[in-house]
């Protein structure tokens, strides 16, 4: 049978109730009027009553618990022995005021068998504590307020931000900030109000973070270059044409007589298959061209290794091709090879097109293309 007798004045989920009825099944009367059927475990004894009514007194004011508290500090005893301490006498008006002052956690803590009163270094933690989160709330309704009137500081908001920013890149499905703001919780709107503020400008872009894309080069290792035999064809000027800003001179051009040679940046000489570059390549696809960036799917040290003109010498794979004077093809050679190439702009080569051999031999061999 349980030990909870009736009209006793019991705690349930954190608030006061009278019990109705004892047994192995408690009926309870709530404080918002309801009755409840409940385990006996389901619920604290506070005062063994009568109940006639739940008392509503508010704790004891802060100067008369702290001066239990300094009495009791570090010693434990039960809620009636403090409720006496504080008020002169365990009634039910005192019961739950007291019992108010333990739950709120500051001078008190535990439970109504043993009610410990807490260190001073356990206090002024508290007391920390509970000032950071008036702070933050203090923060937090006046960004609010600042994120209603569109005055979002770009800067100083940041940290209350990364909801929204989250949202935006579809890392989350909810914002706190829309949510009190009143706005369906959507990527979308997110995105609009990052711009509207501010944060973003157009140029941020949210849609490789919502696809899980990569945004950085590969953080793998390059092997050494193989010791394997490439023609020598350093003594041949070869020219890398691109766009101004280019990063990547992957081919370049230049001719011996009748013979037009395409080199192409030798990438399988460090990238053997299998090996951890290949595979993180393979798994990329290909490289990312965003408007704000481009991500390769090789390391960075690929390029500068391998970019054609970014070393003094460096290895390619390079296509020999006869040209005849009417342009057909009379034979076609792969090797691979050492090219020693020169970068150039289309500016810059169309400026020094005809004033230098080399260039002006690689339009006469082409004419015959340019002309079909």
């Amino acid at each position: 049978m349980s030990t909870i007798p009736s009209r006793s004045l019991v705690l349930y989920k954190g608030r006061p109730a009278r019990v109705e009825q004892s047994g192995p099944r408690l009926l309870i009367r709530t404080a918002e009027g309801q009755q409840v059927k409940v385990r006996p475990k389901d619920v604290v004894l506070l005062h063994p009553g009568p109940v006639t009514a739940l008392p509503a007194d508010p704790p004891p004011d802060e100067s008369l618990l702290r001066e239990a508290w300094e009495v009791l500090q570090g010693e434990t005893l039960p809620l009636s022995g403090l409720a006496e301490l504080l008020f002169g006498a365990f009634t039910l008006q005192s019961a739950w005021a007291t019992w108010q002052a333990v739950a709120d956690g500051l001078y008190f803590t535990g439970t109504p068998e043993a009610v410990r009163a807490r260190s001073s270094e356990e206090v002024d933690a508290e007391r920390r504590a509970r000032e950071a989160r008036e702070r933050q709330a203090r923060a937090w309704a006046d960004f609010l307020a600042r994120a209603q009137a569109d005055a979002v500081d770009p800067q100083a908001d940041l940290g209350f931000l990364q909801d929204v920013i989250a949202l935006a890149r579809g890392q989350t499905d909810h914002s706190r900030v829309l949510r009190h703001l009143g706005r369906r919780e959507t990527p979308e709107n997110a995105h609009r109000l990052l711009l509207r503020w501010g944060v973003w400008t157009p140029r941020d872009n949210p849609y490789p973070y919502r696809e899980n894309l990569p945004l950085a080069a590969p953080q793998v290792p390059l092997p050494p270059l193989p010791d394997e035999s490439r023609r020598d064809l350093t003594h041949l000027p070869a020219f890398a044409i691109d766009d101004e800003g280019s990063r990547d001179p992957d081919d370049a051009l230049s001719v011996e007589g009748r013979r037009l040679w395409v080199h192409v940046a030798d990438v399988a000489a460090l990238v053997p298959p299998d090996s951890p570059a290949d595979e993180e390549a393979r798994a990329r696809g290909a490289s990312l061209y965003l408007p704000e960036q481009i991500v390769p799917m090789l390391p960075e040290a690929a390029r500068e290794r391998l970019g054609l003109g970014l070393q003094p010498v460096s290895p390619a794979l390079s296509i020999g091709l006869e040209i005849a004077a009417d342009g057909t093809l009379s034979v076609v050679e792969v090797v691979p090879s050492w090219v020693r190439v020169t970068r150039l702009t289309y500016a810059q080569a169309e400026a020094r097109w005809e004033q230098e051999e080399p260039l002006r031999a690689l339009e006469t061999l082409l004419t015959p293309f340019a002309q079909r």
